[in-house]
């Protein structure tokens, strides 16, 4: 009897196989087109090996350099062999800050540990100490506030140390990143107002390790520029267990400094929509990176992403009812330039974007998608969008609300949905704006099923609009 029993469901099931290779049923289409896109996505992707080439043959492509002109070159040249309706190369000046020679960064003459280097980077857009370097008494802060609190009659002549650690109770670390990222944008403003020399920010990651990591700084109109280095989080510590035991100094030397604007290029690939071609369905990342790494997750992955969207489509032959448009975007670390560009030619072509898709949080395994859109517009789009989660959670995706990407946020006011690619977010900031931001730290399944997640999304939007 057992034999009977097992054999009836074996029978079913054999059945289901078969009718699945038959014509799908009208209500199944979008399922088996999905299906087919990763398929292809995984059999016959260029992400990986696109990204293997702007990693290691380009390398670190902060705006304004020459290997941020030769990712403009390579990338546009890939787009132009995938036979698209256009491809072309959009001006934007952008800021060109370079680095300089190698950072010095010491505690000195310690009664307690000696001198001592530290593992650091300039941060972006920091002017230099200048050749002879600044030597200061430290003093460690937790806020913008609290600089604030211990005024100039503490902070003056001295270098601050901002020591606020990510939370790590914030499951999805980009949350944590927002709650402690001020001290470096906003911080070396807040502590010049207040007579600081120079500024030491704890790198922005969840890990205690050596490696440290830069990112852009923002100086304040009317506050004098002072120098502003990142240092590792394990060096940090460090430096905060010595201060609690006595005074501290620092010995600082940078010889980085803003030039003048260069001319670069946003790079842009489209296809033609067949039936609404005015309505604008973008997907993009931003080509530039810091010069320490290779920028593989932050943005190589969401340029190749973006790319492969592309080669996809054309692969299987698919025939868009909206525009599809690839940007690459320069200069979204330093600068937001190439976004504000983007923008402001898009309104004053009077172009409409009906959706915007920026893949801009690394190239780990796919989590699904966040969105936001001008208020009188986000409730109904948003809520059509969430009725092809069926389709879309046997892939491991979801929707939430809130963020896109910092390049497709300047088209909000177009009223289209504005919507970024979210990946698993727990090691991005293992290597976000470091040296080791690298081709090995990305998993090429985990990239190629990114390019699979947006392509399905963009499928969607174009078929059914929002």
């Amino acid at each position: 009897m057992r034999k009977i029993y097992f054999l009836i469901p074996l029978c079913l099931f054999i059945f289901q196989i078969e009718s699945s290779t038959q014509e799908p049923v009208k209500g199944d289409e979008d399922a088996f087109f999905i299906k087919k896109i990763y398929n292809t996505a995984l059999t016959q992707g260029q992400c990986y090996p696109w990204l293997t080439h702007m990693t290691t043959k380009i390398g670190g492509r902060l705006a304004g350099s020459p290997q941020a002109a030769a990712a403009v070159e390579y990338t546009k040249q890939m787009l132009d062999t995938l036979n698209l309706d256009s491809v072309w190369l959009q001006p934007v000046m952008v800021p060109h800050w370079v680095r300089g020679e190698k950072e010095q960064v010491r505690i000195v003459n310690s009664g307690v540990i000696g001198s001592m280097d530290l593992n650091a980077l300039a941060l972006g857009n920091s002017i230099g100490t200048g050749n002879e370097g600044i030597t200061a008494e430290v003093i460690e802060v937790k806020s913008l506030d609290e600089v604030e609190k211990l005024g100039e009659a503490k902070i003056k002549g001295k270098i601050v140390f901002y020591n606020r650690p990510m939370d790590p109770t914030q499951l999805r670390t980009f949350n944590a990143y927002g709650g402690a990222v001020d001290q470096r944008g906003s911080g070396p403003s807040k502590a010049a107002e207040y007579g600081a020399v120079g500024v030491v920010v704890r790198s922005m990651t969840t890990r205690l390790d050596d490696i440290p990591h830069t990112g852009a700084l923002g100086y304040k109109k009317g506050i004098k520029k002072i120098p502003a280095v990142a240092i590792s989080t394990n060096d940090a510590e460090v430096l905060s267990r010595v201060l609690k035991k006595e005074k501290t100094h620092i010995y600082m030397r940078t010889t980085c400094e803003m030039l003048a604007d260069k001319l670069s290029y946003n790079v842009i690939g489209e296809i033609r929509g067949s039936e609404k071609p005015d309505e604008i369905i973008l997907v993009g990342g931003h080509l530039d990176s810091w010069d320490v790494g290779s920028g593989a997750h932050d943005d190589g992955a969401g340029c190749v992403h973006s790319m492969d969207v592309m080669q996809i489509l054309k692969r299987i032959d698919y025939k868009p009812k909206r525009t599809i448009r690839c940007v690459l975007f320069m200069n979204e670390e330093n600068g937001l330039a190439g976004g504000k560009a983007y923008a402001k030619a898009s309104n004053e072509k009077g172009e409409y974007h009906l959706a915007a898709i920026e893949s801009d949080a690394g190239g780990f395994t796919p989590r699904g998608f966040s969105s936001t859109a001008h208020p009188d517009v986000f409730k109904p789009k948003f809520k059509k969008m969430t009725e092809w989660l069926p389709l879309l959670e046997p892939y491991g995706l979801g929707f939430t609300t809130g963020g896109s990407g910092a390049d497709i946020t300047p088209l909000k006011s177009q009223k289209g949905l504005l919507i970024g690619f979210r990946p698993d977010s727990q090691r991005y900031f293992d290597y976000h704006h470091t040296r080791i931001d690298t081709i090995d730290a990305v998993n090429k399944r985990e990239l190629e099923l990114g390019a699979a997640s947006i392509t399905s999304l963009l499928y969607l939007i174009d078929k059914y609009g929002l």
